[in-house]
């Protein structure tokens, strides 16, 4: 893997958001307080051993780098890099189940209840768009058989300990769905939904009254869909970041009062642990889905899965303990000063 610490990791990476977005916003100043994050009554993950291994022997690093993966389309002839075929999409759900990883949301990631068994990976699979490939409801209330979802049910089935969660962003109208029944059973299956804006604004065009208005209205339509859920995250459209930083994270409009635990990027690489010092709320890179060839494919899944794979001491790895956080001395990556009572080095 070319990068030694996670710091150098999201360098890489703000650079080529920068590039990818064409956005010149800077980052918020610094990481602002996390908000709670919603945990829906079903998406515990599996409980740790009773006697856990020692951290060594699993080579436990809870400061290690995080893949949060990014999906659009599945379909079965992709026009666009952020397309997968339904098969694609599939092989890399069977090939992080192999590799130890677990999905969690990012509303756990980013407020770090990342329970996990002791050697595990957390990976979070992140939807954009709400888009009909992704999710949608049959005459018989379950998953649409090909949608992204129902592949990762059957998966999951296939594969115990692989939990069956993710976060997906949504617009006005998602899944074809405008009654919101699609994102009730999403809440009620232990998925996350988190906001994309209503109308999919690119929120580094808009001044601070419209980067709060346009987020503020995609909270609004998931709550009027999901009375009372609490959104916890927010994608940004275009991955493009508004001016003023700090308004993706919390802000109000029309009412309406936003205050998110995490804000994703387009990103090109994978996310700092979040009890590493150098995680940002405000910036978190994801990796695009992507078959090893193509257009900017070195900064894709299968690139960075098979860096990860040939460097494993870089990737967050747990001890299974969830109140401690445990990582070699050697690792370079430091502990965020309000986890380091629960920071344990080896």
């Amino acid at each position: 893997m070319n990068t030694t610490s996670s710091r150098s990791v999201r360098t890489v990476v703000a650079l080529v958001a920068a590039l990818c977005c064409g956005c010149g916003a800077q980052p918020a100043a610094g990481p602002p307080d996390q908000a709670a994050a919603q945990l829906p009554p079903d998406s515990s993950a599996p409980p740790s051993s009773s006697a856990p291994p020692d951290p060594a022997a699993v080579g436990a690093n809870e400061l290690g780098l995080v893949p949060i993966l990014m999906y659009h389309r599945l379909v079965e002839q992709p026009t666009s890099v952020y397309d997968r075929t339904p098969a694609a999409f599939r092989a890399e759900l069977e090939r992080l189940a192999a590799e130890g990883y677990v999905p969690v949301t990012t509303a756990e990631y980013a407020t770090g209840r990342i329970d996990l068994p002791a050697g595990a990976h957390p990976v979070v699979l992140t939807f954009d768009d709400g888009d009909a490939t992704q999710f949608a409801l049959g005459p018989d209330g379950a998953p649409v058989p090909g949608t992204a979802i129902a592949i990762l049910l059957d998966v999951a089935a296939r594969h115990p300990g692989f939990r069956p969660v993710a976060s997906l962003y949504v617009n006005a109208g998602p899944f074809g769905s405008p009654d919101g029944a699609a994102l009730r059973w999403l809440r009620d299956h232990g998925f996350e939904i988190g906001n994309h804006t209503r109308d999919h604004t690119n929120l580094a065009m808009a001044d601070d009254g419209g980067v709060q208005g346009a987020i503020a209205s995609g909270q609004r339509e998931i709550q009027q869909a999901v009375p009372g859920y609490q959104v916890s995250s927010l994608a940004l459209p275009f991955g493009a970041i508004p001016a003023n930083g700090t308004l993706a994270l919390r802000g109000a409009s029309d009412g309406v009062a936003y205050e998110y635990a995490c804000v994703l990027m387009v990103g090109a690489g994978p996310a700092p642990s979040p009890f590493a010092a150098d995680f940002d709320p405000a910036n978190t890179p994801r990796i695009r889905s992507q078959d090893p060839t193509g257009e900017d494919a070195r900064y894709g899944s299968a690139v960075w899965l098979d860096q990860l794979a040939a460097a494993p001491a870089q990737r967050y790895t747990s001890d299974g303990v969830p109140d401690r956080v445990s990582y070699p001395a050697s690792a370079g990556v430091a502990p965020a000063p309000h986890f380091a009572d629960r920071a344990a080095a080896y």
